[in-house]
């Protein structure tokens, strides 16, 4: 365990921010799985409002430095592209 003082406050500050990421990651994660379960089911409209809370969590991911920026963009590409492959 950390003896002074600056290295407790280091990782006290590292278990804050490490809970901070896993929130934002499992609700990627989630939001990402309900879109795929509407593309699955046909729900074309739904999936179309649905989209555009993937990319919210994931801007904001990309924000918050959770994830890169270039992922972010990468699977809102991804996304978009299997929603035109699905609703065509």
């Amino acid at each position: 365990m950390a003896i002074k003082k600056s290295a407790k406050k280091a990782h006290k500050k590292s278990l804050k921010r490490r809970l901070h990421n896993l929130f934002y990651k499992k609700e990627i994660k989630k939001r990402i799985k309900e879109f795929k379960k509407l593309l699955e089911t046909k729900e074309i409209e739904k999936a179309k409002d649905y989209l555009s809370k993937v990319y919210q969590i994931l801007d904001k991911a990309a924000k918050e430095k959770v994830i890169k920026k270039q992922k972010a963009s990468r699977l809102k590409a991804k996304f978009a592209k299997l929603l035109l492959k699905v609703s065509a």
